[in-house]
């Protein structure tokens, strides 16, 4: 699978902090405690990294996958997520 990924996919895997490996498998960056992490977004309200990557990366595929917009994506995703 990840030999027919495109070099966009694979740069925008990068900029949400995902890394590729050999393998077929994608792992993702270790966290301390992601019961914590999870519990500190939830009763803060703020949204999770995953959440708000999946929401940029939505808005990418919208716009047509046009590069140079990945800090706007990832603001108006962050704020999106905010008011819900």
């Amino acid at each position: 699978m990840l030999s027919n990924a495109t070099p966009l996919y694979m740069r925008f895997m990068k900029l949400i902090g995902r890394k590729t490996v050999k393998s077929e498998k994608v792992s993702a960056p270790k966290m301390k405690s992601a019961s914590t992490a999870k519990a500190a977004a939830v009763s803060t309200g703020e949204p999770t990294h995953d959440e708000v990557a999946a929401r940029a990366y939505e808005l990418y595929l919208a716009r047509g996958s046009v590069d140079g917009y990945s800090e706007e994506d990832w603001m108006l995703a962050e704020a999106e997520l905010r008011r819900r």
